[in-house]
């Protein structure tokens, strides 16, 4: 797997770091289960990463040297395809000539030296996947997790346009990779739309969600998590879970709050906003403790870092309501995390959030961003407990309609087809006579 321009190693919720850290980490974890030996290469960015990280039997991290390991932002990264590459080619050439007879990095197709298979995220690990299928004849898969002319579509106010030159190179990628995986129907609608993407070279795979670690709280936990995270017992509480960027929608809520609170004043109205600086948010990190601020209600709005999976159930755990107000959204995993930890869920009607959440059981979708609209939204589930209560209990039954496992098995079954379609017959050679490849 290539994913250039962030590790599923890092911490979702900061910088660059979101739902699709969770997916590749997860898919890469549960293929190694299955019996998959999994290597993700992506770009270094502190000096103590080392070169090779042993996440678990199966799944290696391979953290290649391209530019500076701090200081160069995402849309900076397009410079570093060249170095990226040349990394990934060095590494696996190493690979191959220290150990040609050892299990690590050998295709289990053909008992050579290299992999079976080139699986990309991203577009920018698309190009450097383009290129590595055509020097090593295998198959490329890719999931692209953001598309550009769909964003595009649905920019928030003060949100940078994705620039043409992303949207060209992901034409290209469309055009030759032999599988691109898509969470919805809708996402393959889009990609034949904007794309002229090949149906028959579409797969839908929906992503999945952690059921183990995602579980309802008791009443006794839903209270020691609003004691730790300093939130009062009686409050009813609306969180926002994310990358704190305008594509995300973290001041829609805001707003929204803001005139819930004027509204009910005797509700004791309570909101937390967990994530960390992203994108546009990068170049203000405080507008939204601006925004609470200007609005009056800096007093009822409690900001967290971001979490690790193994604290951030709690926070799920202490709301009473989620809200994903984004703009844009393949699929939506917290929408998903949240409804499994037993929370119900108010979300944009965008993007795959309306198969995430089933409207009326588990959450409510709302059309559009008006402040005023989402405040009506909230307004339902805040004041009707019997009706929140009842949804909360709902929502972990649909949320265990999707799991890793289901989500691998049907990759493993996407990869065949790539197979099937003739793209490797015989185990290609690079210069100097060492088998190669990537996957």
């Amino acid at each position: 797997m290539i994913s250039m321009h962030t590790s599923p190693l890092e911490q979702p919720g900061i910088g660059d770091a979101g739902g699709m850290n969770v997916y590749i980490r997860n898919v890469a974890s549960h293929l190694a289960s299955h019996g998959v030996q999994v290597d993700v290469f992506t770009r270094a960015t502190r000096a103590s990463q080392g070169e090779i990280v042993e996440v678990e039997p199966g799944f290696r991290v391979i953290n290649c040297i391209a530019g500076p390991f701090e200081g160069l932002p995402k849309e900076s990264l397009p410079t570093q395809l060249t170095a990226f590459t040349g990394s990934v080619i060095a590494f696996v050439r190493g690979e191959v000539a220290q150990r040609p007879d050892g299990p690590s990095g050998l295709c289990a197709r053909t008992g050579a030296g290299v992999y079976d298979i080139i699986h990309t995220h991203y577009w920018l690990s698309g190009q450097v996947g383009w290129l590595l299928r055509d020097l090593w004849e295998v198959p490329m898969v890719h999931t692209a997790h953001t598309w550009a002319a769909v964003k595009n579509l649905g920019l928030a106010d003060g949100d940078t346009p994705e620039p043409e030159s992303r949207r060209i190179c992901e034409q290209q990628i469309v055009d030759n990779a032999d599988r691109v995986i898509v969470n919805t129907q809708e996402e393959a609608d889009a990609l034949i739309e904007a794309y002229d993407a090949s149906p028959e070279r579409l797969a839908i795979i929906a992503p999945g969600v952690d059921i183990e670690r995602f579980t309802p709280g008791s009443d006794r936990a839903t209270e020691r998590a609003r004691r730790e995270l300093g939130i009062p017992l009686r409050a009813k509480v609306i969180a926002f879970i994310g990358r704190l960027q305008m594509l995300k929608g973290p001041h829609i809520l805001l707003r929204a709050a803001a005139e819930l609170i004027r509204r009910h004043p005797g509700q004791n109205i309570r909101v937390v906003i967990c994530g960390g600086p992203s994108g546009t948010g990068l170049e203000r990190p405080d507008d939204l403790h601006d925004l609470a601020a200007s609005l009056g209600v800096s007093g009822y709005v409690r900001f967290l870092s971001p979490r690790p999976p193994e604290e951030l159930v709690t926070v799920y755990q202490a709301a009473d309501i989620i809200a994903v107000p984004s703009f844009n959204e393949s699929f939506g995993l917290v929408a998903l995390e949240a409804q499994a930890s037993g929370t119900p869920v108010v979300a944009t009607r965008v993007g795959g959030l309306p198969l995430t959440v089933a409207e009326g059981v588990s959450g409510v979708l709302v059309d559009g961003h008006d402040p005023e609209v989402w405040a009506h939204a909230l307004e339902q589930l805040v004041l009707d407990d019997a009706l929140r209560i009842t949804m909360g209990a709902a929502a972990p039954a649909h949320a265990a309609t999707y799991s890793w496992d289901a989500t691998v098995e049907k990759m493993m079954a996407a990869y065949d087809r790539a197979f099937g379609d003739g793209t490797v017959e015989t185990p290609v050679r690079i210069p100097h006579g060492i088998p190669m490849g990537l996957a």
